[in-house]
């Protein structure tokens, strides 16, 4: 199977194409752990995100995948209990620092979520709502911004016609893309997208896919998926998480085609997970 899997490969970006060699890291975690009250979900994990590529997370369910994800936005802030320690930093700086602002933190790191949650709004005051919240543009600036956000997000040619309709009427597929263009808008340097395509047909998967081929040019993009076919079609770099540690890192077309680590091929193949 991982031959089988590597062959989906699409040919790797060399660590010398624009933007990835010299650049820091856009997320770095330092050994960093995590608990919801006394269940430890996550193990000294430690990995360095390069800019402006895909970076896939894999592992079974229940390994901390989406612990992880949602600690680099501190959404995991919301639950009652949890503790860390480590640190992960963005762009250099830590996001538990002291002083930091979570609501400038969430709007740099995007997050769209296993199922589309479009606002009961319309189409278009989904896109506008986080540039209006944050005073991002001025009133004359939001068409223009929409328009951007929704040619970014491969949906603007099936809705400029009916940007006041209620974004709800719209296919899971399409909302998917509507949120992921609602995330444009703050302007984030990242996004980070937990399971995007799992509740889509395979049509719209490939829409979301190609996507994130596109975006990945401005953007870094961190994406958790239970899909191994997927992180090999459109990841640079994945890592592979089992019960709560980082059990391997590296260039997708390696992990997929000759994993250094007997737990990652034996997931990879099917063995276990």
């Amino acid at each position: 199977m991982i031959a089988a899997l590597g062959s989906e490969l699409r040919e790797p970006r060399p660590l010398s194409a624009p933007g990835l060699e010299g650049e820091a890291p856009s997320v770095e975690a330092r050994d960093f752990s995590f608990w919801y009250g006394a269940r430890q979900v996550l193990h000294h994990i430690a990995l360095a995100i390069r800019p402006r590529a895909v970076t896939a997370i894999i592992g079974p369910s229940g390994c901390g995948k989406s612990t992880f994800l949602r600690s680099v936005n501190r959404l995991n802030d919301l639950i009652p209990g949890v503790r860390h320690q480590g640190d992960i930093m963005v762009h250099g700086q830590s996001v538990y620092g002291s002083g930091v602002d979570l609501v400038t933190l969430r709007q740099r790191i995007g997050m769209v979520f296993q199922r589309p949650n479009p606002f009961p709004k319309s189409i278009f005051d989904n896109v506008a709502y986080g540039p209006r919240l944050n005073a991002l543009a001025r009133r004359s600036e939001l068409p223009d911004l929409v328009e951007r956000c929704l040619r970014q997000a491969a949906l603007w040619d099936e809705v400029k016609d009916r940007l006041n309709a209620p974004a709800t009427g719209l296919s899971g597929g399409q909302q998917q893309r509507l949120c992921i263009a609602r995330a444009l808008g703050n302007n984030p340097g990242i996004l980070l997208m937990d399971e995007p395509c799992s509740a889509l047909d395979p049509i719209a998967t490939q829409r979301i896919e190609e996507l994130m081929f596109e975006l990945r040019k401005t953007y870094t993009i961190v994406i958790v998926t239970h899909n191994m076919q997927q992180a090999a079609r459109v990841s640079d770099d994945t890592g592979f998480f089992h019960l709560g540690e980082l059990v391997e890192f590296g260039p997708t077309d390696r992990i997929f085609t000759s994993p250094r680590e007997e737990r990652t091929e034996a997931y990879i193949t099917g063995r276990f997970g």
